[in-house]
């Protein structure tokens, strides 16, 4: 059985993951691939917020890592609770198992990885060069990760229940929230909440001071589906 990839990148070019001057159409909402709208990046630090993130997949990654095709771990909400139209982030990320950018084993499957038993911590959640993302105890803390999601990777419900998804990855001010997880399983206390690496606590709006406010930088997970 041949591993997938799974990653943290820094996007260089904050509008090629973040394009503010763009509306992202229903074909992000689906989660289908565009060629013409690929990555750089499957993952990106958004100097203008979370507005307008490409709900897309790509054949970027890590150097070394071969030609696959990459998707962000995210998942987006319908317009209300009898709209089947929303789109969970476990089933973006194809079957795994997946490995970082130094060869760890990360999960063995989808079930695996949403499991206890799931190796996706501070030393496993690596960006594309293999360097550790900043945590709770560094500065600046940068653990909050984009996704979205339940703990079971699964989307919250929609209208008339609260955004989770910061407008389905389109808002870029102090309006709207996001899901996030810690990456480092660490938190104030040691609740499920608070080491919860996909479901940890919601953002304070989707511009750039909010991520910050809680202790991120605009970054989320990024899975080979082949």
């Amino acid at each position: 059985m041949t591993a997938r990839g799974m990653y943290l990148t820094e996007q260089q070019n904050p509008h090629a993951g973040f394009r503010s001057g763009e509306a992202s159409g229903p074909r992000a909402k689906t989660g289908e691939h565009d060629e013409e709208d690929d990555w750089n990046h499957c993952l990106g630090r958004g100097r203008h917020g979370v507005g307008r993130l490409r709900h897309r997949s790509h054949r970027a990654g890590p150097a070394g890592a071969g030609e696959r095709v990459w998707r962000a771990y995210l998942s987006t909400q319908a317009t209300g609770l009898a709209d089947p139209g929303f789109v969970n982030a476990r089933d973006r990320i194809g079957p795994g198992p997946w490995r970082n950018a130094m060869g760890v084993l990360v999960a063995n499957s989808v079930e695996d990885l949403h499991s206890p038993s799931s190796n996706l911590t501070k030393d496993t959640a690596l960006d594309e060069r293999g360097r550790p993302v900043k945590g709770r105890t560094d500065q600046p803390m940068e653990h909050d990760i984009l996704t979205g999601s339940r703990p079971d990777g699964t989307a919250f419900p929609g209208a008339p229940f609260a955004d989770m998804s910061c407008g389905n990855w389109t808002k870029s001010g102090p309006d709207g929230s996001a899901m996030t997880g810690h990456h480092d399983r660490a938190g104030p206390i040691a609740a499920s909440w608070a080491t919860s690496w996909n479901s940890s606590h919601p953002t304070r709006g989707c511009h750039p001071e909010g991520l910050r406010s809680t202790g991120g930088a605009g970054l989320f997970y990024c899975f080979a589906v082949k």
